[in-house]
């Protein structure tokens, strides 16, 4: 299934070209057939020629009605935009246009209609200083041009792109209603994952289930986008939903109530300009939530919203203000610092700066890493950054910007010097870090520091060749952690049988049998990672776990099982004890 959203001024014949296209009644108020005019939200659905299923969202064209437009345009991937022969480009072709604009909506057609009223040649010239796409030009009340729409139809949503099925949902709802018998259903556009019945959703931060699912209109056990959908939720009163809330997967989405965003404006904003957009309306999805806004760049500014919305770094907005044109958002960060101190503000300008103009680039996780410090994998998930991407220092689900990895690791090596043996916990509370891993990770990876019972040993008293040995057998293993060298690159290495004995004495190597030697505190951190499989599992799967061979994670499983960080189920399966 596709969904695309109608465009156009008012009394343009939006809604009729959508009767004559799917035999349906897209106006569901008796109030709009009365008066001839779209007020909400419509929508009506049919199967094109070759099988591809076509939803329409019928949105009002009237000036007063822009809110219930934008709701409705908000989550689709195309647009019909119409146009009336014998009317030309109006004023709310002008405001859907530069909705739609703002939206980044690509992929659309163009269709004038009311070519039996009057030749659509002027019509069609004035709409090609503004809109690009592919050209139909029909009647919706004779039926002329119906079926090269069609056939356009088919062409547009046989180009679009797919959407990511595994993708977290969040569904921006629309409608909110009772069945009898049934209880409250909800519908929305689903721009990408799956809804399955029985899934667990949250719904304004409470954990709900799915009890049933129709697409056009017809039961189904899961509804994959892109789709019209309408979900019936178990337990759920009618007050408790309503058009604006969304419907999300659980633990991917950070409800927020702060975002620094850029505004897609051609150029700076004037101080009045400024003024007048203090207070404006944020509309993204379904939602419309007034904000205030207080500007930080050229480009771009904070919002704070009345009510938080799960936003990712990438979203695009809109923001209305009274009396000002629609100016385009795009989302920058969705858990920005406090601006607190003097110049706090000109600081996070200049971080903006690289991504504030129209068309620039969005962060990437390196750059939203950075200006934490550090993050969770999932919370840079959420906030729609890609942790696989990232090239940088982790332990225990924390990922570490390079550069304050490095401030951190010289922090450390201050306080091991300074007190001596001094507690990983104590080391924790001090460097203000969230857990123990990442401090003993940090002290690994920085020469001569260690770890040995609760402790971090500085290293005091080895000879600087010794050093010199562990420290470069650490750069060997930055990569592949347990890709222990053999007996003649460990020689190579300087790590002579002398070497390693003198290192392992000291607490900065791990030796385990068969001559394989690791850096300290690579056991625990092997246990933690065993750990994040889940379940029991085989010498094999901890080989595959580590990245490493044979030769290596039988030694190491046997020591971690004398440690008591592993344990034995049988002959083939272990579980970690104490990761």
């Amino acid at each position: 299934m596709q969904v695309i959203a109608t465009a156009g001024h008012v009394d343009h014949g939006k809604s009729t070209l959508v009767r004559a296209l799917t035999g349906m009644e897209p106006d569901r108020w008796a109030e709009e057939r009365r008066r001839g005019m779209t007020i909400d939200l419509g929508f009506a659905w049919t199967t094109l020629a070759s099988g591809r299923r076509v939803a329409f969202v019928d949105v009002p064209g009237h000036a007063r009605f822009v809110t219930n437009m934008l709701a409705g345009l908000g989550p689709v991937p195309a647009v019909m935009f119409v146009l009336a022969a014998d009317q030309g480009w109006q004023a709310q072709s002008q405001e859907h246009w530069e909705a739609i604009r703002a939206l980044g909506v690509e992929h659309g057609l163009l269709v004038v209609t009311r070519c039996d009223l009057m030749e659509p040649g002027p019509a069609l010239a004035e709409a090609r200083e503004h809109v690009g796409w592919p050209v139909v030009t029909v009647s919706g009340s004779t039926g002329q041009g119906l079926d090269l729409l069609r056939a356009a139809l088919d062409r547009l949503t046989g180009a679009l792109p797919a959407p990511d099925a595994a993708a977290p949902v969040r569904l921006w709802i629309d409608r909110a209603f009772t069945i009898k018998g049934a209880g409250t259903v909800v519908t929305g556009t689903l721009p990408a994952g799956t809804l399955r019945a029985g899934d667990r959703l949250l719904l304004a931060g409470e954990p709900v289930r799915v009890r049933g699912l129709q697409a056009l209109g017809e039961p189904s056990p899961q509804v994959t986008a892109t789709a019209r959908v309408a979900v019936n939720l178990r337990g759920v009163g009618r007050d408790q939903a309503a058009r604006g809330m969304t419907l999300l997967t659980p633990d991917a989405w950070l409800p927020t109530g702060i975002a620094d965003v850029r505004l897609d404006t051609a150029g700076p904003m004037a101080a009045d300009q400024e003024r007048a957009w203090r207070e404006a309306m944020l509309h993204i999805g379904s939602a419309s939530v007034a904000v205030r806004m207080r500007p930080l760049g050229a480009g771009t500014a904070r919002l704070t919203l009345a009510r938080p919305l799960p936003l990712r770094v990438g979203d695009r907005a809109l923001l209305r203000g009274s009396g000002r044109p629609i100016v385009g958002v795009r989302v920058l960060d969705v858990r920005p610092a406090p601006l607190r101190r003097t110049g706090a503000a000109r600081t996070r300008a200049a971080e903006l700066a690289p991504f504030a103009a129209p068309g620039d680039p969005v962060p990437d996780a390196a750059t939203v890493l950075r200006w934490r410090g550090m993050a969770q994998r999932a919370e840079l998930a959420a906030m729609g950054c890609d942790p696989a991407a990232l090239a940088a220092p982790a332990a225990d689900g924390w990922l570490v910007d390079p550069g304050t990895w490095a401030e951190l690791s010289d922090r450390l090596a201050a306080l091991a010097a300074a007190q001596p043996g001094i507690p990983v916990d104590a080391a924790r509370t001090a460097l203000a870090l969230p857990t123990r891993g990442l401090v003993e990770a940090l002290a690994g990876s920085r020469p001569p520091l260690s770890v040995a019972d609760g402790r971090i040993d500085a290293g005091g008293g080895l000879p600087e060749p010794v050093l010199a040995a562990v420290g470069r057998l650490r750069a060997e293993l930055a990569a592949a952690p347990y890709r222990a060298p053999e007996a003649a690159r460990l020689t190579e290495l300087g790590l002579t049988a002398r070497v390693v004995g003198a290192a392992a004495r000291a607490g900065l190597l791990l030796r385990l049998a068969g001559g394989v030697v690791l850096p300290a505190g690579a056991d625990t951190a092997a246990a933690r990672r065993l750990a994040e499989l889940g379940r029991p599992f085989t010498a094999a799967d901890a080989r595959t776990a580590l990245g490493t061979t044979r030769r290596v994670v039988i030694p190491l499983l046997e020591h971690l099982d004398a440690r008591g960080l592993t344990r034995r189920l049988d002959d083939r399966l272990r579980v970690v004890a104490a990761p």
